[in-house]
Parts: structure tokens; C-alpha cells; sequence
């Protein structure tokens, strides 16, 4: 069992069945499997689903259309997205004791209260 798409744990053996049951483009194969939507987005499996899907169809990988790229609606900051308030303002500050040490308490407000 070869795997393809490690984060939706896809293996060749699901894709060659979708690709027998009809779905034999790269976008309907997409959304058939969940494949290449997860952390990676495609980038290590897509280029491998795209010479199985060659190869099954009898057409060249250049052939085959890639998959549509759909960014968010509207642009967020990251910051809202993270667990906390302010949390974008420390990206890339991991591990860091300054910017570890304080993302507020009970007594002093995040952000240091006005250092």
C-alpha cells in the first residue's frame, strides 16, 4: 500500500478506485477524496496524483488541468485566528523567553500594560 496524500491518509489503492468509478479529473478527484486540502495543500501528493491519473486515463500530466486554488473570501490576520488575543503579534517568536514571558495574567493586561 503506497500512500499518496498523507494528511487525509489517501492511498494509491482509494485513488485508482475513485478513478474506476468515474471521477477521472484532478478537481472532481479532489473533492471525491479530501486530497490535497489538508496542511501540506497538495504539494507533496497532487504532483503524485497527477501521474497516477496520467497513467490510468492514458493522457500526459501536462494534460491534466490542476485543481483550482480558492484563498479565503476576504483576507483575515492571522490573529484571529490564533488561540489567544495578540498572538500574531509574537509569529516567529517561539520558544523565545521575552516573547514567552508574558501574555498577560490576572494582574497586568497582555501586551505588558504600557512597558
Amino acid at each position: 500500500m503506497r500512500v499518496i496524500c498523507r494528511c487525509e491518509d489517501i492511498d494509491e489503492e482509494e485513488v485508482l478506485r475513485a478513478i474506476r468509478e468515474g471521477y477521472t479529473d484532478l478537481e472532481s478527484l479532489k473533492r471525491h477524496l479530501r486530497i490535497g486540502i489538508g496542511p501540506c495543500q497538495g504539494r507533496t501528493c497532487m504532483p503524485l496524483l497527477i501521474r497516477i491519473l496520467a497513467r490510468e486515463t492514458g493522457r500526459r500530466p501536462e494534460e491534466i488541468a490542476p485543481t483550482t486554488f480558492r484563498p479565503p473570501v476576504k483576507p483575515i490576520p492571522l490573529g484571529v485566528l490564533a488561540d489567544r488575543p495578540g498572538e500574531s503579534e509574537n509569529a516567529g517568536r517561539a520558544g523565545d523567553a521575552e516573547g514567552d514571558a508574558d501574555h498577560g495574567t490576572e494582574d497586568e493586561p497582555e501586551g505588558g500594560g504600557g512597558r
